[in-house]
């Protein structure tokens, strides 16, 4: 298989659990922070979990920690806003919007979430390989 050929519509895994120290305030970075991107909370469980899709906050001991999480974005104002609600709401950044090495067109925003878990917002702007991704990359 080579990333040409690769169906990048394919849905690789269904749920990502995150488990959190400080359940209230895990959920509350979530929310400002993917809020931006068009990404809602779905619903709760008495304190318990809380869903997005895709991914969820578990009120579970121990937290998730050293955890590199990147969510997709359509546009580089997403990333844009995705940085600026979390800095606004007192989250730490661990990396200002912008154009990154790793790739051409890869344009980045990073957070640390409570439990210090490195969270990114990227969008493939033109020029890198995931721009304009379909089933298939030409």
């Amino acid at each position: 298989m080579s990333v040409e050929r690769w169906d990048w519509s394919r849905r690789v895994f269904d749920h990502v659990d995150v488990h959190a120290s400080d359940y209230a305030e895990s959920v509350r970075f979530y929310e400002t922070v993917l809020a931006p991107l068009g990404i809602p909370k779905l619903m709760e469980d008495e304190g318990r979990w809380t869903a997005f899709p895709n991914f969820d906050v578990a009120n579970r001991q121990p937290p998730t920690q050293n955890l590199h999480l990147c969510f997709y974005t359509r546009s580089s104002e997403e990333v844009d806003a995705f940085h600026r609600a979390g800095v606004e709401a007192g989250f730490r950044s661990n990396g200002a919007p912008g154009f990154r090495d790793y790739d051409a067109g890869y344009y980045a925003a990073y957070l640390l979430d409570p439990d210090g878990n490195n969270i990114e917002a990227l969008y493939r702007d033109v020029g890198n390989v995931g721009h304009g991704a379909g089933p298939t990359l030409t």
